[in-house]
């Protein structure tokens, strides 16, 4: 494929989405009957601004999910404390709960714009950005193209690709460079995604390490979190936690077989989707579990078998309940879930093997003996009764862990150095301006 005709594509894609542009609206009113969408706030999705535009320097920051809004709080808290304005856009409801919880109303926060020109037009012609910094994975042709014709500079921060997007992109190397090159630069999270971005044609590329590993600390409601252990007392516990379909059954059949050994076992379950916590309840029930959902208010007796954390925003009290946690979206699922948050709030991590998307940190965790993987069910409840029953081996992969989190530490800072040359700008313009800003 030339250099013409991946222009030729990515020019029929965007016109072919802007024919679609009348028609998408079923889609969304679908999203909001699942939950996935606000009722309310549905005409973000179009580009139809919420809220008005601030005077002064502007930043775009997109945050796909709650993962990717997690990471990028330290980066907003330095734009927000220069003096310069933010409008944060996530995907899901919620990344948008948790940017209310991490940011509150220092930012702006709206519902990411559908990738069709309509909608990105008319979401850039209110916000009118100066600098436009996406998280992770996030490559959306018409965005990108639009930001392009408009010279707004893109840059890709705590940049991720993975083994299956890197296979598709170099099929079509001219259509990835077409794309790429609008990118002003591209903070890849480790040397292997540095590199791919380099081969699809992105120019600069800089590795920062990953940006989860500088963010604070998930908060816990300590009252909460102290009435949990006393009803938990000596009891055995671990958890399934960011688990995705199949997982949670495989954590109710890890359950019923360490059990034999362990009477008084309790099992976390807290999965990636809390929509689907109703139907996970119903299933365990119909198993002959007894089941306690977050949600409900319910309160953990001695007969519960499985606590199921089906609540946003509350992982950091899940993991402060256990010191064994296993990540999902790695055995049922692929590409794995991020380890960072379990190892820092001290737990022994398992995973099963297909941990593509965070490979690095993965490899770094089990390197240092702070993570184990395990192949299938009999193999994580063999790797869960070793750790129940061995205190030294748990505490040993606990520090472990710890460590190599600590090791992985200063992404936020080589990201900032990367921005440098395009915020400082903006600070100085907003100095210049008189710095009336929200993050005043």
């Amino acid at each position: 494929m030339s250099e013409r005709w991946a222009r030729a594509i990515l020019a029929t894609y965007r016109w072919a989405g802007a024919a679609a542009y009348p028609f998408i609206g079923g889609y969304i009113v679908w999203r909001v009957t699942k939950g996935k969408e606000e009722r309310t706030r549905r005409h973000e999705r179009y580009g139809r601004p919420s809220e008005p535009r601030p005077e002064g320097p502007l930043v775009w920051v997109h945050a796909a999910s709650v993962g990717e809004t997690i990471a990028v709080v330290g980066l907003v808290e330095h734009l927000l404390k220069s003096g310069i304005h933010v409008v944060l856009t996530t995907g899901t409801v919620t990344s948008a709960s948790v940017a209310a919880e991490r940011l509150g109303r220092r930012v702006i926060h709206q519902y990411v714009p559908l990738d069709l020109k309509p909608a990105v037009s008319r979401f850039l012609n209110h916000w009118a950005p100066d600098l436009a910094v996406m998280a992770e994975s996030e490559i959306w042709p018409v965005t990108i193209l639009e930001l392009g014709a408009r010279r707004v500079p893109q840059v890709l921060v705590n940049g991720r690709m993975s083994d299956r997007s890197f296979e598709r992109w170099r099929r079509h190397p001219f259509l990835a460079e077409a794309l790429f090159e609008n990118l002003a630069h591209v903070v890849a999270q480790s040397e292997v995604d540095g590199e791919r971005f380099r081969k699809l044609g992105a120019r600069p590329v800089t590795v920062s390490g990953n940006l989860k590993v500088d963010t604070a600390l998930p908060p816990v409601d300590e009252a909460a979190l102290a009435g949990m252990q006393a009803a938990i007392g000596t009891r055995k516990v671990w958890a399934a936690v960011s688990t995705h379909e199949g997982e949670e059954k495989i954590a109710a059949e890890v359950h019923r077989m360490v059990r034999k050994r362990h009477p008084d076992l309790l099992t976390i379950v807290v999965p990636r989707h809390p929509e689907r916590a109703e139907a996970l309840a119903e299933a365990f029930a119909d198993e002959g579990f007894d089941v306690v959902r977050r949600s409900s208010g319910g309160e953990i007796g001695p007969q519960t078998d499985i606590f199921l954390g089906d609540t946003i925003g509350e992982m950091g009290l899940y993991l402060r309940l256990t010191e064994i946690a296993f990540v999902g979206r790695s055995l049922a699922g692929e590409g794995g879930q991020n380890p960072i948050e379990p190892a820092r709030l001290g737990t022994a991590v398992l995973s099963g093997p297909h941990v593509e998307n965070f490979r690095d940190a993965y490899r770094r965790l089990i390197e240092r003996g702070g993570a184990r993987p395990v192949r299938d069910t009999r193999m994580l409840a063999g790797a869960v009764c070793l750790l129940l029953e061995n205190e030294g081996i748990r505490r040993a992969m606990i520090a472990a862990g710890r460590s190599a989190v600590e090791e992985m530490s200063g992404a936020l800072s080589r990201t900032l150095m990367a921005l440098e040359p395009f915020i400082h700008p903006l600070i100085v313009k907003s100095r210049l301006q008189g710095g009336n800003g929200r993050a005043a």
